[in-house]
């Protein structure tokens, strides 16, 4: 089943990865995609912390069927979190 869309919850520089959530049914999934995965998914590298939401938007239908990919692709765990990585994109 995908995933639905969910919140935008922001850029992690401890873990230098995105945060979001998206939505299976009425259960919250949090997802995560790291900062290489993301530069490599627009073409570019190196992108400024500050910047990484305004790119999410940008590719949020991308990233979110990456993610809901994922998802569907094992057994869900209840509380997992799911990443995004380069080797996914």
């Amino acid at each position: 089943m995908p995933l639905a869309r969910g919140k935008i919850v922001g850029y992690d520089s401890d873990r230098l990865a995105f945060t979001f959530v998206m939505m299976n049914a009425d259960e919250a999934v949090e997802c995560r995609i790291s900062d290489a995965a993301m530069d490599q998914l627009i073409g570019a590298k190196g992108t400024e912390s500050l910047a990484r939401q305004a790119l999410f938007v940008t590719h949020r239908d991308r990233i979110e069927q990456i993610a809901s990919d994922l998802y569907d692709a094992k057994p869900p765990v209840k509380g997992a979190v799911i990443r995004i990585f380069t080797k996914h994109v």
